[in-house]
Formats: structure tokens, sequence, C-alpha cells
């Protein structure tokens, strides 16, 4: 058996090859465009591996993905692909609304097509898992519950407006055409293979670098943040046992104000790599020009999951951190091919020089 994946090149696809292959040995089919977050050096392990077959291409392109699926024949499609980046979505929407709405519908075209062909004991135990954000539901007060599955959507950001659309579009294609489908929800993911754009690993390379380490308006913004590693076997599980239909929210149970995470990062680091001066990395934090529609709170209602599949996270913030901080400094090489080049160019542009 096989499964076809978008988006592995990607932080979290790349970490769920990573997991995928070393505890059931499946089959994956990668299907990655190779944006600028998608890196090929994160699937470095898997270049002579049988199991990964590597394809470049867009999942908005029907006929590469419909050959796809009529060669490879899998069981499975998950889609992981999607822009992410809230402040790139700011500046430029139109590549969120063509790769996370348009690239959404034309890759559920393509596997339609390739369901309906199927025999039916295939069709049966056929799944689309469509990976997807909490920040589709929009902000909380403090005072509000965490966010559940039967929360209504809000969204506040053309990324986070874009992805509901794609969710929307995965319910629809579920409702009409009976495709079976299942949609997780996750709150923030942090870890190894994390593109340096998001804040847990630019905080931690600027202070590396002595840098700034730039915190939006009063930094009070308050994440869930959920371990990557965590998040792949909640994916996987969901994949394994979901009710076709049904939304898992996937939740690390650990609520953090902004300013409150660069401080862990900057204690773990004093005590992984101290700074050559004596001073503290937490000197470095300055605070720069909130972000517009900035939300201001998100949690995730894990329950469902964990009463209906019996997952729940195994890291705390405390041990994933120190997981993620120790894997970026055992990994310059990884480091410094994503922080050349453009990306410079971007972090220049997006919080000065």
């Amino acid at each position: 058996m096989t499964i076809l994946v978008t988006g592995c090149a990607g932080f979290i696809g790349s970490n769920f090859v990573r997991q995928w292959l070393s505890s059931c040995g499946e089959p994956i089919v990668n299907l990655d465009k190779l944006t600028y977050a998608g890196n090929l050096a994160s699937l470095d392990d898997f270049k002579a591996d049988a199991r990964h077959i590597f394809v470049t291409g867009d999942i908005g392109d029907h006929v590469l993905v419909s050959r796809l699926l009529s060669e490879f024949k899998p069981r499975a499609v998950l889609n992981f692909a999607a822009e992410s980046h809230v402040d790139r979505a700011i500046l430029g929407p139109e590549d969120f609304v063509q790769t996370n709405i348009v690239g959404t519908f034309k890759l559920l075209e393509a596997v339609r097509g390739y369901w309906n062909a199927l025999p039916e004991a295939e069709r049966s135990a056929f799944r689309f898992l469509h990976v997807s954000t909490d920040e589709v539901y929009g902000s909380l007060t403090p005072a509000d519950p965490p966010f559940a599955e039967d929360n209504r959507y809000e969204p506040n950001s053309p990324y986070s407006a874009s992805k509901a659309a794609s969710d929307h579009l995965v319910r629809a294609w579920h409702q009409t055409y009976g495709l079976p489908v299942l949609t997780t929800n996750c709150s923030n993911n942090y870890g190894p293979y994390q593109f340096p754009e998001k804040l847990i690993p630019l905080v931690i390379l600027n202070a590396l670098s002595g840098k700034p380490l730039p915190i939006y308006g009063d930094g009070l913004q308050v994440r869930d943040w959920l371990f990557v590693e965590d998040h792949c076997r909640a994916i996987m599980r969901v994949l394994d046992a979901g009710k076709i239909g049904e939304t898992y929210n996937i939740g690390g149970h650990n609520e953090m104000a902004n300013i409150d995470v660069v401080r862990t990062i900057c204690a773990v680091l004093g005590e992984l790599r101290a700074r050559p001066d004596g001073k503290a990395y937490a000197d470095q934090i300055t605070y720069v020009k909130d972000r517009p529609g900035h939300d201001r709170r998100y949690a995730i209602d894990a329950r469902k999951i964990g009463s209906d599949l019996g997952w729940r996270p195994l890291e705390t913030f405390e041990t994933g951190m120190s997981k993620t901080v120790a894997w970026y400094l055992s990994h310059p090489d990884w480091v410094e091919g994503v922080t050349s080049g453009a990306y410079r160019g971007w972090v220049a542009k997006q919080y000065g020089a």
C-alpha cells in the first residue's frame, strides 16, 4: 500500500515523512512545489530510501496529480500543502488564494475522479485527510473557552481566510460527492526543520547571532503550542481511526503569551550555549509595531481526539522547547542553507534592519 502526501518538503510535512517511515514503513509519494519554505535538505535522510518517492509539482496541476494517483494507486491522500505565514499573507495575499483555495479545489477534483473509479472495496477504504489550522476560528478573549470543533469560523487574516475556504471545500466535497474526508485543525507548531520566519526559530537564530529578538506589540498575544512530532502522531491516528466527515482539533495544552515563549527560549539557550559575553539572551528582546489584524488569543480544546481516538501530546512545552533548541544548535548546515539569500531579504523587509 502507498499514501500520497502533498507539501512534504515543508516543516510539518518533512517531520511527518520521518515519523511515518520510522513507525510503519508504508511508502510515501511526496508531491511538493518547492516554494521558498520547501526544503529538500529536510528530507536528506530519505534520498536513497525506496519508500520515499519525491515529485516536484503543484497540487493545482490536475494532469500531474491525476497521473500520480493512477500510477501509484494510493489508499489515502494527505494534504499538507499550503502557504502558511500570516505576515507574508498580509503583504501578498494572492499566493495564499491560489495555493490554499484554488489548489485545494483542483486537488479535490483530481482525487474525486480517482476515487470514483476505484473498485468498491478500495473506495470504502480510501481517505482524504486535510491538514488545517486553529486560526480559521478567529480570536478569543481571555475569558473565552478554547476552540472546539463546532466553533463558528471567523478568520481575521488573508491566511486564515484562505484556510477556512479550503476547509469548507473539503466539507462540501464530502457532503455533495461523498468523498471520504477527514479534517484536522492544529494549534501553533514548533520543532525541528521549521523555516526561520516563524517566531520560535527566528528567535533562536537571532539570539545566537546577537540580533534583536522582535516581539509584536506588547507580546501578550496567547497561542497554544504543539510540538510537531506530537502533531504528526495525531494525524496518523486520525488517518487510522478517524470517523469519515469529522473534524479533529489538535492542541498541545500549552497556552503561553508570546513574550513568555521568547523568555523560555532565552533561558534554554542560556543553559545549552551561554552568550560569549556572559549576558542574558533576554537582553536582546525588542518590541516592534504590531501587525495588522493580529489575533489576541488562540486555544484548542483537544478533548474530542483524546476521548474518541486516544491521542494526547507526549511533550510539555519545556521538554519540546529543549529538544527544539538542541536541534537547531546541532544542525548548523541546515540553518545556513535556509538563512541565506532570499530569507535575509524577507527578514529585513518585515522587521527592519
